[in-house]
C-alpha cells in the first residue's frame, strides 16, 4: 500500500510541475527554448540620443565691423563706428570721432563681455559726440551677439547695435 501511496506522490508532482512548466511557457510567449544565456530573452536596447542643441556660433575674430544702426537708427556720413576684435581679444576702434580699446571676450551661448574702454579725448561736434557716446555705452554694455545674414547683432541695455562687415 505504501509504494502506491508513493507512486501516487510522484505522479502528482509531475503532473504539478507540467502545469507549472506550462504556464511559464505561457507567460513567456511560448518562446522557451532551451536554457542558457542564448536562450534568455534580450531586453531593447534603446540607443542614446543626446537633447538638440542650436549650433553655437563662432565669434568672427579678426574681422573689422563697420556700425550700421543704433536701435534702428542709422548712423551716417563717412565717421560711421567700426571695430575689430583680435585673436588675443583685444577689441579696437572708432567710435565716430574717438579712437578707443578694451578687452573683448565672447562667451558660452553666444554672450560678450566687453571691458573697460580706453579712449582718446578728440574734442568733437555735439551731435557727433552724442551719438558716439551712445555707440560706447552699447559696445561697454554688451550682452549677447548673433550673426544674421551678412551683419554682425551686438544686443546690449542701450540696444541693438548693427553691423556690416568692412572690405
Amino acid at each position: 500500500m505504501r509504494a502506491i501511496l508513493i507512486a501516487a506522490m510522484a505522479g502528482a508532482i509531475a503532473a504539478l510541475a507540467v502545469t507549472t512548466a506550462t504556464q511559464v511557457q505561457a507567460q513567456m510567449g511560448g518562446n522557451v527554448t532551451g536554457f542558457g544565456k542564448d536562450a534568455r530573452e534580450k531586453p531593447e536596447k534603446k540607443q542614446y540620443v543626446p537633447a538638440a542643441k542650436a549650433q553655437e556660433k563662432i565669434f568672427p575674430l579678426d574681422a573689422t565691423w563697420t556700425a550700421v544702426s543704433l536701435n534702428g537708427k542709422a548712423f551716417s556720413g563717412n565717421d560711421r563706428p567700426s571695430f575689430i576684435v583680435d585673436k588675443q581679444y583685444r577689441a579696437r576702434g572708432y567710435g565716430g570721432c574717438n579712437t578707443f580699446a578694451a578687452t573683448a571676450f565672447p562667451l558660452k551661448e553666444q554672450h560678450l563681455a566687453v571691458g573697460p574702454l580706453a579712449l582718446t579725448k578728440k574734442s568733437c561736434d555735439k551731435g557727433l559726440g552724442a551719438s558716439e557716446q551712445d555707440f560706447f555705452i552699447a559696445l561697454r554694455t554688451a550682452g549677447q551677439w548673433d550673426l544674421v545674414g551678412s551683419q554682425l547683432v551686438i544686443k546690449s541695455q542701450k540696444g541693438e547695435l548693427r553691423f556690416d562687415r568692412a572690405l
